[in-house]
């Protein structure tokens, strides 16, 4: 995650992620209303964003409406993100906190979890913006396919969110917040809470924002 140019006082690029129905749209909404009604200036976005054409086309998809090769899909997930990249950048150095519901881990875990290369599926994310800080909610796919509403879209199946949750391990790395999700919603946000407004204190005292990935795109391709 190389740096850019910036250091000055900034918002915090905070994204959740985790497996299907592990809790992160609800945890993202309750942090999203304590952090406004604190008087931080937030936004609460989620990818896919499916307002966009590309977005479109994604819900389609999840919806089983629509059929796509499983390297196009990857790439029109990818391409939603660059959608809102420089809107992001923008949110970001106005001062706005953007709690963002899955990102581009959720893509490199769903797809490479399908048996595409983990190294062709993190290189059209290379450029994005870094997150100051990735909280991964943690849950077993058991647990998460015993909550209501599962199996609604294409990917809440069990055997394949096993597949996801060993991506994802694979993914983590040590500067991740893990909280686990089997725990009450009160002391999920609890636990949230902490970790995020001291995440949010240390970009509003000038840290310079980065990009993903910490590899060359040939690198990247070739892991």
């Amino acid at each position: 995650m190389d740096n850019t140019e910036s250091n000055s006082s900034r918002g915090a690029l905070i994204v959740l992620e985790g497996l299907d129905r592990c809790g992160k749209t609800s945890q993202s909404g309750r942090l999203y209303k304590y952090l406004d009604e604190q008087g931080h200036s937030v936004e609460s976005w989620r990818f896919p964003d499916r307002n966009t054409g590309v977005g479109q086309m994604i819900s389609s998809y999840l919806a089983n409406k629509s059929q796509l090769d499983d390297h196009a899909i990857h790439l029109l997930f990818s391409a939603n993100r660059w959608e809102k990249r420089s809107l992001m950048e923008e949110k970001l150095k106005s001062g706005t906190t953007l709690i963002v519901d899955r990102y581009s881990y959720s893509g490199v875990a769903f797809s490479s979890a399908k048996g595409l290369d983990i190294g062709w599926c993190k290189a059209p994310e290379i450029g994005l913006l870094a997150p100051d800080l990735v909280v991964y909610l943690d849950i077993s796919p058991e647990k998460a396919a015993e909550r209501g509403g599962y199996g609604d879209e294409r990917y809440e199946q069990l055997e394949f969110q096993k597949k996801v949750a060993g991506s994802y391990l694979a993914l983590r790395d040590s500067s991740w917040k893990v909280i686990d999700a089997t725990l009450s919603i009160e002391d999920i946000e609890k636990k949230l809470r902490e970790v995020v407004l001291d995440c949010m204190m240390t970009c509003h005292k000038g840290k310079a924002l980065s990009h993903l990935w910490p590899c060359s795109s040939s690198e990247c391709l070739h892991e």
